[in-house]
């Protein structure tokens, strides 16, 4: 009798969190939830957590607080949702370079961008815009690359520090174009645009709100966009897979992420209520005056993405011999 009773207790403790499942999604959220950028407020991954976090605080009942965690290339706040209690209260947002870019150059790092995270959803993303000074004798990126290879060595592009995502995205053209540029690395992107524009650099891969004023203006000239198909803020801008280079993709991109074991129900509610907020007439327009674009795509596929995201910056890191310290 008394090993019946002893059964029956284990079997009832085994299925408690099974049976408490539910409740937890049910009376999730019960108070506030804080969301982690890892970058100083004013740029553009703190422009996106507080335009999705204000609809999506709207629709839960429960405000959404936004804590700028910025350091040490990202990773201190990245490193801080990590290691966060997962009950779906504390949330990362991500962006391509502590999740997908830092584990490609960093020796180490204090946290597993795969392991420590439940990915939610893919926000946002937008490609980079390889820009050159209008007064270069190039009009198309074929011309670009005669250019460069007619003066090996002798052609520079600019990035935002070495490791950077665009340091690694023009290495990744210098594979596929068979080019020798020489990497100028600067402390920010309004640096290196600086001085492209005065030409002391070749070209600059450059975020879109950084050189779209630019080349309206008609000081830099815009000859490829890094995204697959033609950007909506830049449409009269060919590819570099259409220009001669197919396959070629590089892109940056915003996401939510909860730490790892957090329970799928919390996980499915949160992706429900972004992906509601994302397709929010007034929040898309927010975020396209970013010059971004929404995505909004399942966990299921925003983990997958980031796994090839990985694997692709990795080889390109290793290749061009890339490491920080």
């Amino acid at each position: 009798m008394i090993a019946t009773r002893r059964r029956a207790a284990l079997l009832l403790a085994l299925a408690a969190p099974l049976l408490a499942a539910p409740a937890v999604a049910d009376d999730y959220p019960s108070r506030s939830i804080r969301l982690i950028v890892p970058y100083a407020p004013g740029g553009g991954a703190d422009s996106v957590a507080r335009i999705v976090a204000k609809r999506v605080s709207e629709s839960i009942g429960q405000p959404i607080v936004i804590e700028n965690r910025g350091g040490a290339g990202s990773i201190v706040g990245t490193d801080m949702v990590a290691k966060a209690a997962p009950d779906g209260y504390t949330l990362l947002l991500g962006q391509s370079g502590p999740i997908s870019i830092n584990p490609a150059v960093y020796k180490t790092l204090p946290y597993d961008p795969v392991k420590d995270f439940a990915p939610i959803t893919m926000t946002t993303a937008y490609p980079y815009i390889l820009v050159v000074n209008s007064e270069l004798p190039a009009k198309t990126l074929q011309e670009f690359v005669a250019l460069a290879k007619s003066k090996p060595g002798a052609m520079n592009y600019g990035s935002t520090g070495v490791g950077a995502a665009n340091h690694l995205v023009a290495e990744l053209f210098n594979s596929k174009a068979g080019l020798q540029m020489t990497h100028i690395p600067y402390r920010g992107t309004a640096l290196a645009v600086g001085d492209l524009l005065g030409g002391q650099l070749s070209v600059v891969f450059g975020d879109p709100i950084s050189v779209l004023p630019h080349i309206r203006s008609g000081k830099l000239r815009a000859l490829a966009v890094t995204s697959l198909e033609r950007s909506p803020v830049a449409p009269e801008v060919p590819t570099v897979a259409e220009s001669g280079y197919p396959g070629f993709e590089a892109l940056a991109w915003h996401g939510i992420l909860a730490p790892a074991k957090t329970p799928p129900e919390i996980v499915k509610k949160l992706n429900a209520e972004i992906a509601k907020a994302l397709a929010d007439p007034e929040t898309n327009k927010l975020l396209t005056n970013q010059a971004m674009q929404t995505v909004g795509n399942t966990p299921e596929a925003f983990a997958a993405f980031i796994q090839k995201d990985i694997a692709t910056w990795k080889a390109v890191a290793a290749a061009a011999k890339v490491t920080v310290e």
